[in-house]
């Protein structure tokens, strides 16, 4: 019980580290935005609770569930968008953290329904390619995920149509990592529209 303990522990700071870290950077507002990591030996998701000041949020705080959203531990509900998590987690076997993010302009990019081409070479490894953008589906559906699957099992982050972002990755540090380059990608992006025709990378057209 006592290595129980340490990891789950472990696994509760890591969440709780990145959700602080994305707020402090500005990817969502208020209480927007959830992220989980995925313990496969219990078949667990330990996850942000739902509608919580991240501010004031605290490991006790975190909330454990199974991927159907049956809480095995904590003292708040999850994350609304459990399913969505839970969905990329069934479907996604080498997804082991998912980060859901509204920064700003990457948003603006999901509102518009529109994709963001390789404009930069980051999106290569990170992203794998360009930025897609899945279908609209009710906020806290399981639809939510199940749209996002079929392009994460290519991309390692998607745009969700009037919603926002969506990034996956082995570990919380890349998941995270991704969801940043997601951000500074539709950033760039955007201001190369301002300032001219942005030019796509050879090789990367389509």
């Amino acid at each position: 019980m006592e290595e129980y303990g340490r990891q789950l522990s472990a696994l509760k700071q890591e969440v709780l580290n990145t959700a602080k870290k994305a707020y402090r950077e500005k990817l969502m507002a208020g209480t927007s935005g959830n992220m989980s990591v995925f313990w496969p030996e219990r078949g667990w998701m330990v996850i942000t609770p739902g509608s919580y000041d991240y501010e004031i949020m605290e490991e006790k705080d975190i909330v454990v569930t199974d991927l159907d959203g049956q809480v095995v531990e904590g003292c708040h509900k999850p994350s609304s968008e459990w399913r969505m998590h839970g969905e990329i987690y069934k479907h996604l076997p080498h997804v082991r953290a998912v980060v859901h993010t509204h920064s700003p302009y990457a948003t603006s990019f999901a509102v518009n329904h529109q994709e963001i081409p390789v404009v930069l070479i980051e999106m290569i490894p990170f992203l794998k390619g360009k930025l897609e953008v899945s279908a609209y589906a009710e906020q806290g559906s399981a639809q939510v995920g199940l749209n996002a699957v079929p392009i994460l099992e290519r991309k390692n982050a998607c745009l969700m149509a009037n919603h926002g972002v969506v990034a996956v990755g082995e570990t919380m540090a890349s998941a995270y990592t991704n969801s940043v380059y997601v951000e500074d990608t539709a950033r760039i992006y955007h201001m190369a529209l301002q300032a001219g025709r942005p030019v796509v990378i050879p090789g990367y057209e389509e």
